[in-house]
């Protein structure tokens, strides 16, 4: 089975993406065990940089600041508000829940700017059609009233 081109970026695009979310743990765990957890994000980028065409879906590596997002959004579901649960030995309560509905639009928005980058094909390793330079006919004369005389 071979790998077309479009389904190496999205493997690409995970790759940037699981690696972003390795440096973000690394960074929100940097007292604990985020030393620790550092060279695997690392080691990650290395091998990324280093395969032809990697380098188109580089947004990957930002589209990981969407995941806490996803984690707040789910964390904040049953706001926004209060919400109380009610259990044999009592109950309890949770306030200020945020609007899950906000941080999974975000979270979303995040992700498919990135990824839509990505796809386009107008990441880092290729230009753009508008940059692209076609190259001379050799066989094309510029007229003598066109050419610059020194």
């Amino acid at each position: 089975m071979r790998i077309t081109s479009d389904q190496r970026d999205w493997l690409f695009f995970t790759g940037w993406l699981l690696t972003g979310s390795g440096y973000l743990l690394a960074l929100l765990t940097v007292l604990s065990i985020g030393v620790f957890i550092l060279p695997i994000p690392l080691i990650a980028t290395v091998a990324l940089a280093t395969r032809r065409g990697a380098l188109r879906c580089l947004p990957g590596l930002v589209s990981s600041a969407s995941l806490p997002l996803f984690l707040l959004t789910y964390l904040n579901r049953d706001g926004p508000g209060t919400h109380c649960t009610a259990s044999a030995g009592g109950g309890s309560c949770t306030e200020g829940l945020l609007d899950p509905w906000i941080l999974l639009a975000v979270g979303l928005l995040v992700l498919a700017a990135a990824a839509s980058h990505c796809s386009s094909g107008f990441g880092v390793g290729r230009p753009s059609p508008a940059c692209r330079v076609t190259p001379r006919n050799p066989r094309h004369r510029i007229p003598a009233r066109e050419r610059s005389t020194p």
